[in-house]
């Protein structure tokens, strides 16, 4: 559950980072930081902020693996921080998940009314949590604005369900989702044939990116529930 008024900074840069929180905190936030790659992973789990503020240079782990890391399991909005101004950067920081960006120097009272209209506009809905999303060091790799997955570097061919019935559970992750949900989710909410259609669709998924479809790693069935999502 993440906490609305919770912010959590990433930035290896002390000043900086008090100047922030200072401003934040005079806006009645509460305000967490973190230096590096590794605190930032571990704070994020403790405090489940209700956003991030994300330097992309950090000393042990790029801003892009963190918010690679941290969509993999959370929508929670992100603001990139970069001293990078070249557009591919920007453009290529936004893919992987970023939500909103602000090249440095910057002003800490527009950081502070970014952060108030991200928080004000996010909420739990359906859209991807990037537009690219990698799993196993590039093994699947999932392009939402291309609907285009691809296996070990090869394209696969989904069926529009099939890619549907993926991005569902990509959406959520960790979320264990029932026949019924994924129908409504996947096909619509009237359709009125047999449930056990959605098997069938799993069973043609898994056979298109598992290296092992009877031993998935991707799409684990949860035993009297339904499916959820695996990859790392």
């Amino acid at each position: 559950m993440n906490h609305p008024n919770k912010i959590l900074i990433i930035d290896d840069e002390v000043k900086i980072t008090e100047v922030i929180k200072s401003y934040l905190e005079r806006s009645g936030y509460e305000v967490y930081t973190a230096f590096n790659g590794e605190q930032s992973l571990e704070a994020f789990e403790k405090v489940q902020p209700a956003l991030v503020i994300l330097d992309l240079m950090l000393p042990d782990m790029s801003g892009e693996e963190i918010c690679r890391r941290l969509r993999k399991q959370s929508r929670v909005p992100i603001i990139m921080l970069t001293a990078k101004i070249e557009e591919p950067d920007i453009i290529h920081g936004l893919d992987i998940g970023a939500d909103d960006y602000l090249t440095k120097p910057f002003s800490p009272r527009q950081l502070t009314a970014r952060v108030r209209a991200l928080l004000r506009r996010s909420g739990p809905d359906t859209v991807p949590l990037a537009n690219i999303m990698s799993f196993s060091k590039g093994d699947l790799v999932v392009d939402f604005t291309r609907h285009e997955v691809k296996k070990g570097g090869i394209a696969v061919n989904l069926t529009p369900n099939e890619f549907k019935l993926l991005a569902t559970l990509l959406k959520y992750p960790k979320k264990v989702f029932t026949r019924e949900e994924l129908i409504r989710l996947v096909i619509g909410e009237d359709f009125e044939g047999y449930d056990r259609i959605i098997d069938t669709h799993i069973k043609n998924l898994r056979q298109k990116i598992e290296e092992d479809s009877k031993n998935p790693g991707y799409i684990l069935t949860v035993h009297g529930v339904g499916y959820r999502f695996g990859g790392e």
